[in-house]
């Protein structure tokens, strides 16, 4: 049995609406016209269990029909930034294996240290749509140096190092830098940590001239609503958010009354010799994937399966006369 092997017929229904409801909500891929980018924090993903569909005993729960899921989403992107994958590589290697070969993987090595989670960093990439440019680097904290910003410095590197590569789209070019913003005791405990990301994108120029061109940052940023501190420290260097991104939920608990502002995809829009986006932005959103996946499941079950994050994406314009 593997991930590649046709569906059993009680699972290839909810497959087929799977894949009917992103053909509905997902822009389609269009050579030399659009470039399609996500966020996704896939929980805890790392083991697998080689079955369908696991059983009430098996651990880990996430399982064949899930990965094929994941894959499925995931294939509808260029290029996804994928947060919370671990060391273990069983569900990341099924996953690669259903989208097929023509899919590019660059990743990071596991974090050391309980707060790094054991997780790693990683981009996967259509390779018929884009191609790495050359870079690929990770954000370190110049502890030996004083870099304050409105009175926040960090005095360590971080427990999981933001991560940067560049990539080209025809001719155009564009860097990614995705992060897990560590969650800490209280929000409070973000803000040195986000002033300190906001500081370095905004410097990244007057270091890496040959890719700066087009920096974006996404992955979980764990801010918890717009206008709060940790928001304030993640734009006070200029860092803007599409509006099309406001009001989307970004967990599958949030709700109306209590949603969150964790994930997000941001960029220099203007000012000064930043890197801004000379890429027009045409869409944005996410996918909510639940209602076509809980089945029998409570949100918990679900988020330990598939995840508890939706994914989060944009739409950008790559046409030459744009």
């Amino acid at each position: 049995m593997v991930i590649t092997d046709p569906l059993p017929q009680d699972l290839a229904g909810r497959f087929d609406q799977l894949v009917t409801a992103l053909d509905n909500a997902i822009p389609a891929k269009q050579l030399d016209r659009n470039l399609l980018l996500a966020s996704w924090n896939l929980r805890a993903f790392g083991d697998l269990t080689e079955k369908w569909r696991s059983d009430q005993d098996d651990s880990p729960k996430r399982d064949l029909f899930d990965v094929r899921c994941i894959a499925e989403i995931v294939s509808r992107f260029d290029v996804v930034a994928i947060q919370e994958a671990r060391g273990d590589l069983s569900a990341l290697r099924a996953m690669l294996e259903a989208l097929g070969e023509h899919w590019g993987l660059i990743a990071t090595d596991v974090t050391r240290g309980r707060a790094g989670n054991n997780e790693r960093m990683l981009f996967v990439f259509d390779r018929r749509r884009v191609r790495p440019s050359g870079l690929a680097g990770e954000l370190v904290v110049a502890i030996e140096a004083d870099t304050p910003v409105d009175g926040a410095e960090l005095d360590q590197q971080f427990a999981r190092t933001p991560y940067a590569v560049s990539f080209e789209s025809g001719s155009r070019a564009f860097t990614l830098v995705t992060l897990h913003v560590l969650y800490g005791d209280t929000p409070a405990d973000r803000v040195d940590e986000l002033t300190e990301i906001a500081t370095w994108l905004a410097a990244w120029p007057q270091r890496e001239k040959e890719w700066s061109e087009n920096l974006l940052t996404l992955g979980d940023f764990n801010i918890d609503r717009r206008g709060d501190p940790l928001w304030e420290a993640l734009t006070a260097t200029g860092l803007t958010t599409p509006a099309a991104l406001n009001d989307v939920p970004r967990t599958i608990f949030d709700d109306p009354q209590s949603s969150h502002f964790y994930d997000q995809i941001a960029w220099f829009q203007e000012n000064g010799n930043r890197s801004m986006l000379t890429l027009d932005l045409v869409s944005a959103g996410s996918f909510d994937f639940v209602p076509l996946l809980q089945g029998g499941l409570t949100k918990t079950a679900l988020s330990w399966r598939v995840s508890d994050h939706y994914p989060l994406w944009v739409e950008l314009s790559v046409r030459e006369d744009d």
